[in-house]
């Protein structure tokens, strides 16, 4: 059963959308242009940035806004809907325009000169180093999880610190940089950057500058506009070429609120939410979603949940609602429909549900679509109900013509779980065009059986999620390791799916908060109609810990810790996300032990596989194959690499990018390894060796006729990868 909300009038997307204007802004870090990590060529003083030859992108989204201020505060006329008539968006090929490759999300690319005959050839074409790296309190917070956009002859990216960098797409040499200056103390948990953005506008000229301009959302909550060709700020955009996303949000306490992915943009509005770090205080920083003009970064709307029927900023002296569910991965722009389609996340106490708010149950954990125009929610689609297991929607969404049969398709959303559930729904209503049950779950033992839901929706037509754990699927090295994680289950509460947390005791989690599908997504091959998801097949091992026990662990939200280089850490005293997040406010803190791990030996007390990549078939729902990925040469006992080169199926962290010439490119796993996988088959034909941790989203594009494949070996401070900054491209001997 799934919630669903609908309105005649907003499906149809034909009302006006009133814009209030941008008020003053703090200023915030003056940046810095100076090249770090590459020498200036000789024809550039250091300190400047080069302009290559580099194209708008083709067919841009939409145009500018023309509401004029009236004498209302913070109001403006209502925009001409004309003004913003859908564009046809840039095309994916030689091109990678979108963090999702397309405007679809689908990661597919009808490059094909690399096949399954000739992938073994591939060879490095360059290798570029960000310089971005960890010093004094960054150490041990970095999870760059980097995807380049490719635009024309250039491929520009974001560092882990949101330096902005455009390098030759060719050759990996540097065209500019510009260092926003974000400090160690802006981190919320980790320091990642997954892309940006790339937006053309069409009414100013074609030499103007900023005439396509690269948006990204930073960690210290700014939204920056740079030049394409320079990198130098655009002068028309927001402050200086930036907005400050702390706009009424309340306390500037910095990691407590942070932007970590691309903003998507439909018919010229830039939408972002942000996140919010898990588990600190029912007193958060509010998940607003908000709108802004692309061009000249006025705020255009906001979706403040906790306000239903108000699009604009908060009364003067108020902020917008605190604690509600937020948005911390990409949204998906419909630009036809003039929809953008949000996976929301839980609030910000994902652990404990009884004191939220009737808003908070309706929208938190679902998938919601907004008119793109004016922040109306059209529909939406939750995929948990009163969610207390931190199940995020972390995947972006995917738009696709889904087969109904008889030759004919549906506009359709295909969305992604953390609990592996896969559900293909209506673009334009949210209706499931693939059919959706319901599960009874368990409600005993609960420390609050009265908000645990009764039943949950699961997808009846695809499922990654595997059957449920027994005793016998216990593991370790050696039968004493595998006889403790028996012990372990036995005393814990575990029920199945749903397991209810606990407090007196441990509960078992499975899938845990990073099962399923996260933020790496699926990719669909539009071609041949399938779906490539990897995804991890780890439990989690948590409890509940009483607030006066919190209390004696000195467990203090985010905003009661001391600012600068230790701020934070009491919160992440296990290492680990939500590994002792106090969750302020609520009677309970939360301790995770995230993949179960003995804690003797650090492995993991079920048996493997722990991660696995499978093919499903698009028409059917049905599996085509699936295998692990991952093996076991950087993983062993104690933290001690056994360098066995068996496929043991790793926990993985970053999507795959499939191309025409059937082949599945993939690194995520925590072995280090880029992989070309036989979509057909399932079958690793080439593999490479990283210099350090692959969890990003690898790219594909053609450069003079020949086709390139690039991955971020950036590493993750959570999955335990070596740290990097290498930018790695492949390509065929010419």
């Amino acid at each position: 059963m799934n919630n669903l909300l609908l309105s005649a009038s907003a499906i149809a997307i034909l009302m006006a959308s009133t814009a209030p204007a941008l008020s003053q802004t703090p200023p915030a870090p003056e940046p810095s242009t100076q090249p770090t990590g590459q020498p200036a060529t000789p024809a550039q003083a250091p300190g400047e940035t080069s302009a290559p030859d580099s194209p708008a992108l083709e067919s841009p989204a939409a145009a500018t806004p023309n509401g004029e201020e009236t004498a209302e505060a913070g109001a403006t006329e209502p925009t001409d809907q004309a003004d913003r008539a859908p564009r046809p968006q840039p095309k994916i090929g030689a091109d990678w325009p979108f963090w999702g490759g397309d405007a679809q999300a689908t990661r597919y690319t009808p490059l094909d000169q690399i096949t399954r005959e000739n992938v073994d050839q591939l060879e490095r074409a360059f290798v570029y180093r960000t310089g971005d790296m960890p010093t004094g309190s960054a150490e041990g917070k970095y999870a760059a999880e980097t995807t380049p956009l490719k635009i024309g002859d250039q491929l520009v990216m974001c560092s882990a610190k949101n330096i902005l960098i455009s390098i030759d797409a060719a050759t990996g040499e540097e065209n500019w940089r510009y260092d926003p200056l974000v400090s160690n103390e802006a981190i919320p948990y980790s320091a990642s950057c997954r892309g940006v953005s790339a937006y053309t506008a069409p009414d100013l000229p074609d030499d103007a500058q900023c005439k396509t301009r690269v948006i990204e959302g930073t960690l210290d909550a700014r939204l920056i506009a740079v030049d394409l060709r320079t990198g130098q700020p655009c002068a028309d955009f927001g402050e200086g070429g930036q907005v400050d996303l702390w706009q009424n949000i309340g306390e500037r306490v910095p990691g407590w609120y942070a932007v970590t992915a691309p903003p998507a943009v439909v018919r010229g509005v830039v939408v972002t939410g942000a996140q919010v770090k898990d588990g600190q205080a029912e007193d958060a920083p509010s998940g607003v979603i908000r709108g802004f003009d692309a061009v000249t970064g006025e705020f255009i709307w906001a979706w403040d949940l906790g306000r239903p029927g108000e699009n604009g900023q908060p009364p003067e002296g108020e902020t917008y609602t605190r604690g509600t569910p937020n948005m911390w991965t990409t949204a998906t722009g419909d630009e036809e429909l003039g929809l953008v389609y949000l996976p929301m996340g839980n609030s910000s106490v994902d652990y404990y549900g009884s004191n939220r708010s009737e808003l908070e149950n309706q929208w938190a954990t679902g998938l919601v679509a907004l008119n793109a125009l004016t922040g109306e929610p059209i529909w939406d689609f939750q995929t948990v109900y009163h969610d207390v297991w931190d199940y995020d929607l972390g995947s972006q969404a995917t738009l696709l013509d889904f087969p109904t049969g008889g030759g004919e398709t549906t506009p359709a959303i295909l969305l992604p779980s953390k609990q592996g559930d896969i559900y293909i729904l209506d673009r334009a209503t949210g209706e499931p065009l693939t059919p959706v049950g319901e599960i009874e779950t368990p409600q005993e033992p609960s420390v609050e059986p009265d908000y645990i839901s009764d039943v949950q929706p699961t997808s009846e037509w695809h499922t990654l999620r595997k059957d449920e754990l027994l005793e016998k699927d216990m593991w370790g090295f050696t039968p004493i390791d595998q006889l403790w994680c028996r012990i372990q289950f036995r005393r814990a509460s575990y029920k199945g799916f749903y397991t209810p947390p606990t407090a007196d005791q441990r509960w078992i989690q499975y899938p845990g908060y990073n099962g399923g599908s996260d933020w790496g997504s699926v990719a669909v091959d539009t071609d041949r109609n399938i779906i490539v998801a990897n995804y991890n097949d780890v439990p989690n091992y948590n409890r509940l810990i009483p607030r006066e026990e919190a209390n004696e662990l000195g467990l203090r939200p985010i905003n009661e810790q001391p600012q600068g280089s230790e701020a934070g850490e009491n919160a992440d005293v296990g290492g680990a996300e939500g590994a002792g997040d106090p969750q302020a406010g609520a009677p309970y803190a939360i301790d995770v032990n995230a993949g179960w791990r003995n804690d003797v030996t650090g492995v993991p007390c079920t048996r493997p596989p722990y991660g696995g990549i499978r093919a499903i078939d698009l028409n059917t729902g049905e599996t085509i194959w699936d295998t692990p990925i991952g093996t076991a040469r950087r993983n062993g006992p104690f933290g001690i690499p056994s360098m066995l080169p068996m496929k043991i199926g790793t926990p993985n962290n970053g999507g795959s990018v499939v191309t025409a010439g059937g082949l599945v490119f993939i690194a995520a796993a925590t072995d280090n390894l880029f992989r070309a996988i036989d979509i057909e088959t399932g079958e690793t034909v080439w593999q490479d060796v990283l210099p350090a941790g692959g969890q990003a989203n690898p790219i594909s594009y053609e450069v003079d006729g020949q086709q390139y494949v690039l991955i971020a070996a950036t590493g993750h401070h959570f999955m335990e990868t070596p740290i990097g900054d290498y930018i790695i491209a492949y390509r065929l001997p010419e």
